[in-house]
């Protein structure tokens, strides 16, 4: 999925090249950033690691660590719809 294509109030996972991971409520899109409300922002550069990490906040919730978070467009590798993650 592309981050502009997400349904606007819908929690999401962002992946980055770079490892870092955002999981929030998707607000909106312009052309270079992404606006996540509510979000668990980590960086795990290890793709198992990452991958658990999805799977314990799509099992338990989301570890809110900031309210409001830009998020780079250009920077981002992977978008999923937080409700489609397998649970643990």
């Amino acid at each position: 999925m592309n981050i502009h294509d997400a349904p606007h109030g819908i929690n999401i996972v962002v992946e980055t090249a770079k490892g870092r991971l955002y999981i929030g409520r998707f607000d909106s899109a312009s052309a270079f950033t992404a606006l996540l409300h509510d979000c668990d922002v980590r960086d795990l550069p290890d793709a198992a690691a990452r991958e658990q990490h999805i799977r314990e906040a799509a099992t338990y919730g989301i570890d809110v660590q900031e309210r409001d978070v830009q998020v780079d467009v250009l920077q981002v590798s992977r978008v999923r719809l937080l409700r489609d993650i397998p649970k643990l």
